[in-house]
């Protein structure tokens, strides 16, 4: 009896502790057949506060679409019966929110320090970033490239064996604070990058021929926010004038077609599109940086999570891009290349009519820069555990998501322009 207390205890204390606890909380999966029931579920969402995971916001919701939502404790009782009465199609994603977060951390690989196969807190990747740096001269090197609204800096690796006017792709993780999945993928890369140069071709390929930009987390203050206060944060943590709600969405701050849609202009929304494009530091650091470099950066990958999907421009409109036939097979051949591995399932094709129309995106605006290969990773999973999905994920999620990654650069270097 004891020895399992201690256990429990011990297991424990490697989590992060938050102030904001979600037991009893439930994330539903409902699918509205039909007009009426799209505007059910608008209803609901006006008068209970929902949190939506998939799609983001409610204005995203159409018939036929899986629409999955985290409800607080006290409010799953009532949810559950509007939603029996309705008739509406649902099932219980995930029982019991707290449950689920407890179990991501279950990792066997026992660390202390930064590990690959585990999630990492801000204060070991900032440190992970200078090592690595230091420990692979010969092919990575950090700068900063500004700092976050809190003060944090903004760290970037160059990963590539250096020589002249080589071309580059950028790749950023961390968009959203509570996909950690993303920042895991950024620092698995840089690992492979330096532990297969030499040995594995493609990757000695490209490391010889291209030089990889990657960007480990861009919006630390929220990363740093869901380790220390509230898992389910997203935006950035800056101030609103004229409201007491923090943080604007960073994926919707870009200058494409600016919060014309998909995005919204309340500052309490998770969907916030800022007072301006670019208000916020981190956004704006990144995009000064890309301007300053647009004639080396030939290729734009963001890593977001979750569903299963690798996506192109547009997002701001149904309408295709001029490149659509190209990135449309590439994807088609990258996705093949990632579910090769472990039979993993993605879907993809442009943005808007894949998933939903969003404007002020970052893909979007860097293709609209000139960047002629923008592409959106949303990795595992399909919402089984969504944004608490577990350490053990990682290794696999990380292996699949580098053939991807590595067919698209290959490509890229094979076409550059």
């Amino acid at each position: 009896m004891w020895a399992v207390l201690v256990l429990v205890g011990a297991a424990a204390a490697s989590a992060p502790l938050h102030s904001h606890h979600f037991d009893g909380e439930k994330v539903f999966r409902v699918t509205p057949h039909n007009e009426e029931q799209v505007e059910f579920l608008n209803t609901l969402a006006s008068n209970v506060q929902i949190d939506f995971w998939n799609p983001e916001t409610i204005t995203q919701v159409k018939p036929e679409m899986r629409v999955d939502f985290r409800v607080e404790a006290d409010k799953c009782f009532d949810v559950q019966s509007l939603l029996e009465q309705s008739g509406v199609e649902y099932e219980i994603l995930i029982d019991n929110l707290q449950t689920v977060l407890d179990a991501q951390f279950d990792s066997n690989v026992r660390a202390t320090g930064h590990n690959y196969e585990k999630y990492n807190n801000w204060e070991k990747i900032a440190a992970w970033t200078a090592d690595i740096a230091a420990q692979n001269a010969n092919l990575v090197s950090r700068t900063q490239i500004g700092t976050t609204f809190q003060g944090r800096p903004l760290y970037l690796l160059k990963v590539g064996k250096s020589g002249s006017n080589k071309k580059a792709i950028f790749m950023d993780c961390g968009f959203h604070a509570r996909e950690w999945i993303s920042p895991a993928f950024c620092q698995w890369f840089v690992k492979e990058a330096v532990s297969t140069y030499g040995s594995d071709t493609l990757m000695t390929r490209l490391l010889n021929n291209l030089d990889f930009y990657v960007l480990p987390v861009l919006n630390i203050d929220g990363y740093v926010y869901t380790w220390t206060n509230y898992r389910m944060w997203r935006k950035t943590r800056s101030t609103n004038s004229g409201s007491s709600c923090i943080g604007t969405d960073p994926n919707r701050n870009f200058n494409a077609v600016w919060c014309s849609i998909g995005a919204s202009k309340k500052p309490c929304d998770e969907t916030y599109c800022g007072s301006a494009p670019e208000s916020e530091k981190e956004t704006k650091a990144l995009a000064d940086f890309i301007r300053k470099n647009l004639s080396t950066i030939k290729a734009y990958l963001t890593i977001h999570s979750y569903s299963q999907m690798l996506l192109f421009p547009y997002a701001y409109t149904y309408s295709l891009p001029e490149n659509y036939a190209e990135l449309n097979t590439i994807s088609k051949a990258a996705v093949k290349e990632l579910t090769s591995l472990y039979g993993t399932k993605y879907t993809f094709g442009a943005s808007a009519s894949t998933i939903y129309p969003a404007a002020g995106g970052s893909d979007d605006w860097a293709y609209n820069e000139g960047i002629k290969y923008s592409f959106t990773f949303e990795l595992r999973d399909k919402g089984r555990y969504g944004f608490a999905l577990p350490e053990s994920q990682i290794k696999p999620t990380c292996e699949e998501t580098l053939k991807a990654v590595k067919y698209i650069a290959n490509y890229v270097l094979d076409h550059l322009y």
